[in-house]
């Protein structure tokens, strides 16, 4: 390209996604832990995601929900916890210590005061009381092992007290003590989402401490986090490294070169790979295809989409506030949108044309009779492993919705 970088196309970084998201057949795994691992952080905002994140890329999906159940809630070898940009993960737990100091933290000092002064300006209780109904709290959450909300408050009074929030506002709302002193402790890594009340799909869950971990410096713990989400998704803009993070732009720099990052050239522009990521990676060795879900971390993982999703099929595949729905795969590009109707049928859509080789597809239907006999597979493989679930995406988008009809 002219400026002595190496040129990584459109064609490697695809490579690169399939066999390290786990996604080409021969690169899937066997455990949600080494999922996980692969993607450092699954989207847990919508608890479906997690178990259909995983279940795409298990080489036998059929364990999909008691293997998650297994890592989440008996070995606790996956942690769901805020996160990056203040979003709920799923984390290997040894990474938490490097999740809470490397993007916990700020967040964690802005939430805490703005609780504090929203009580102020209602009348509530101090600091100090916050401080104790916080310890008090703890306490029974240690003594009880997971509890709802419900639960806590009937072991510590003092959490069911109410206060106005953002009186005379157009929404104005009473705020109780216990919903939000408990997202405070989440991002503060005191508490972390247990198991949920209902099925896997359950968006009610009990709390739980967290796992005991290191207080890690923040440039420290920054750099290991940038290596190990460079390593599954390099090369990267800076662009889409702060956005992931969430990070200003003077972090992401100062971690670049802490961990010795190397710039290489991409279509958009300057991108960067770990040290040792800078040879050529091959094609996956055969064609491809997969079924994600909304918020999947592959469809969520760059600022900067156009070299695996056409602009064009965004507003079908996006709901009103930027979260991808789900989204049909074939040979690292996205081509389309799936559901699963009431009856349990998993029905796809295609909404690109042929590839033409440089990041872009053309319009209208049709991929071809590999592709769709492909996809054709996957949904096969999707709706076994679903059995009677119904799945519905928390974040609807147009094609999902048009498809359930």
């Amino acid at each position: 390209m002219g400026d002595g970088l190496r040129y990584i196309g459109v064609a490697e970084r695809r490579a690169r996604l399939a066999l390290r998201h786990r996604l080409a057949p021969r690169a899937r795994v066997a455990t949600p832990e080494a999922v996980a691992d692969a993607l450092l952080a699954l989207h847990g905002s919508d608890p479906a995601t997690v178990y259909l994140a995983v279940g795409a890329r298990l080489a036998d999906p059929a364990a999909t929900v008691t293997e998650t159940d297994r890592a989440l809630y008996a070995d606790r070898s996956l942690v769901r916890m805020h996160g990056m940009r203040h979003t709920v993960f799923v984390f290997p737990t040894e990474s938490t210590a490097v999740v809470h100091a490397s993007t916990g933290l700020a967040v964690a000092a802005r939430e805490r005061a703005t609780l504090v002064k929203d009580m102020a300006k209602a009348g509530a209780p101090d600091a100090a009381w916050l401080k104790e109904v916080e310890e008090s709290a703890l306490a029974a959450l240690a003594r009880l092992g997971q509890a709802t909300a419900a639960e806590l408050a009937r072991e510590e009074p003092r959490l069911r007290e109410q206060f106005v929030y953002a009186a005379g506002k157009p929404y104005e709302g009473v705020h109780t003590v216990v919903t939000r002193l408990l997202r405070v402790l989440g991002v503060e890594g005191k508490v972390v989402r247990g198991r949920p009340l209902g099925s896997w799909t359950s968006s009610q869950f009990r709390w739980a401490l967290a796992p005991a971990h290191a207080e890690l410096p923040v440039a420290q713990a920054q750099s290991e986090l940038l290596r190990h989400w460079l390593t599954a998704c390099g090369p990267a803009t800076e662009a889409d490294l702060k956005w992931w993070t969430g990070w200003k732009v003077t972090d992401v720099r100062r971690a670049l070169t802490a961990i010795g990052a190397r710039a290489v050239t991409l279509d958009e522009g300057t991108g960067y790979v770990v040290e040792d990521d800078v040879d050529a990676v091959p094609a996956p060795g055969e064609p491809w295809a997969a079924l994600l879900p909304g918020l999947d971390p592959t469809a969520m993982g760059w600022q900067a989409r156009d070299w695996y999703l056409a602009p064009e099929l965004r507003p079908g595949l996006f709901d009103y506030s930027g979260n991808v729905g789900p989204t049909v795969w074939w040979n690292g590009r996205v081509v389309g949108g799936w559901a699963q109707r009431a009856d349990g049928e998993v029905v796809w859509r295609i909404l690109a044309g042929e590839d033409k080789g440089d990041g872009k597809s053309g319009g209208g239907e049709g991929v071809g009779a590999e592709a769709r006999a492909a996809i054709e597979a996957e949904a096969a493989r999707l709706e076994s492993w679903l059995g009677t679930t119904r799945v519905t995406p928390r974040f609807r988008t147009p094609v999902e919705k048009d498809l359930v009809r």
